[in-house]
């Protein structure tokens, strides 16, 4: 079977990791950069491919099978408009776009031009998410009636050396918190209701460092999210999954999840129960599942030629990525308003 052409529009931090993923998959070869900075050179020339400045540049001369979209976040909708205006599959990074409303025109768009449109919430992708999910779908936990994340570890000041991320459209959680909330709407369900305080003191930038997040979820499941990015601590997926060999892994666990019969911890995939019926004083047993790591991004790409070839359907769909937004738009509402935020039943309303 013919490697699949794809582009990558946007050669930043994850831009550059899509790079390494697509020349190292089997069903894809990385055919073309796009991206105006200067430091985009280096990275054409260290994959021995074209550099474009536009995606319209690009067009005419060369025709990719797909293209990821890794831009900041104020260009997604725009460079996704234009994938779609050339019938070519695309896969936009998180978050699909800075707000609901343009976030939906993209998804319209797609779907009514019947062309691919996935979103880079690539942790779905993980085979630990996978048995999770297998665990929680089966009725092994019971009923869902609790959930709790955390976001916690110290970003580099460096890190906000770059501008957009200090203005508004950027923050920890519309750039790291979209990620845990997509997993725990894949994982628990839809996310009906929210409340949420956020902070800037730490930084004192227009995005906030840390906020708390109250979900209340359609099976009636009551989740608690925190997330800061000024704290060091071992409670995230970052430091805790071993997904990214660029951070130190702890051995502890971002998400449990609890249900009527038992609780489950991830990444750590412990189940505990309590033995001879739910009781407290009897003891409490635990099993713990182990897996053979696999790269979710690498999964991701993979799952794209899969999705541009029609053998499969998108996992994460541009309208799945829409509801996770769906949600955050609404913690951002309720930190500003300071009131309870109801979600619509659907992000078209």
């Amino acid at each position: 079977m013919n490697k699949l052409d794809i582009a990558v529009q946007g050669v930043g931090l994850i831009g550059k990791r899509h790079c390494d993923y697509i020349a190292a998959c089997p069903d894809t070869v990385l055919s073309a950069v796009i991206d105006p900075l200067p430091a985009a050179r280096a990275v054409a020339g260290h994959f021995d491919v074209p550099l474009f400045a536009s995606f319209q540049d690009m067009l005419a001369v060369h025709r990719p099978d797909g293209l990821i979209v890794a831009t900041p976040n104020g260009l997604h909708v725009e460079n996704g408009l234009a994938a779609v205006a050339a019938g070519i599959p695309v896969l936009v990074e998180k978050p699909l776009a800075d707000d609901v409303a343009s976030g939906l025109s993209l998804v319209e768009a797609a779907e009514r031009a019947g062309v691919a449109l996935l979103v880079g919430h690539h942790r779905r992708h993980n085979p630990m998410i996978q048995t999770a999910k297998t665990m929680v779908d089966s009725g092994r936990l019971g009923e869902i009636v609790a959930v709790h994340g955390s976001f916690w570890l110290s970003k580099p000041d460096g890190y906000y050396d770059v501008a957009w991320r200090r203005e508004a459209g950027a923050g920890p959680v519309l750039i790291n918190l979209i990620h845990d909330v997509d997993l725990l709407r894949y994982l628990c369900g839809e996310v009906v209701a929210v409340q949420s305080m956020s902070s800037n003191k730490q930084r004192g930038f227009a995005v906030e460092d840390t906020a708390t997040v109250l979900l209340r979820f359609a099976n009636g499941a009551l989740g608690t999210v925190t997330v800061s990015d000024t704290i060091p601590a071992p409670w995230s997926w970052e430091m805790t999954t071993g997904e990214n060999p660029a951070y130190p892994q702890s051995d502890q666990s971002c998400y449990v999840i609890g249900g009527s019969l038992g609780s489950l911890s991830i990444p750590r995939l412990e189940f505990w129960s309590h033995q001879g019926g739910r009781n407290w004083w009897k003891p409490l047993h635990s099993e713990r599942t182990t897996l053979i790591a696999q790269d979710p991004l690498q999964l991701q790409i993979s799952h794209f030629a899969q999705v541009i070839r029609g053998e499969v359907s998108a996992l994460v769909s541009g309208r799945e990525g829409l509801k996770t937004l769906q949600v955050i738009e609404a913690i951002k509402q309720a930190s500003v308003s300071g009131k309870t935020v109801y979600l619509a039943d659907g992000v078209d309303q």
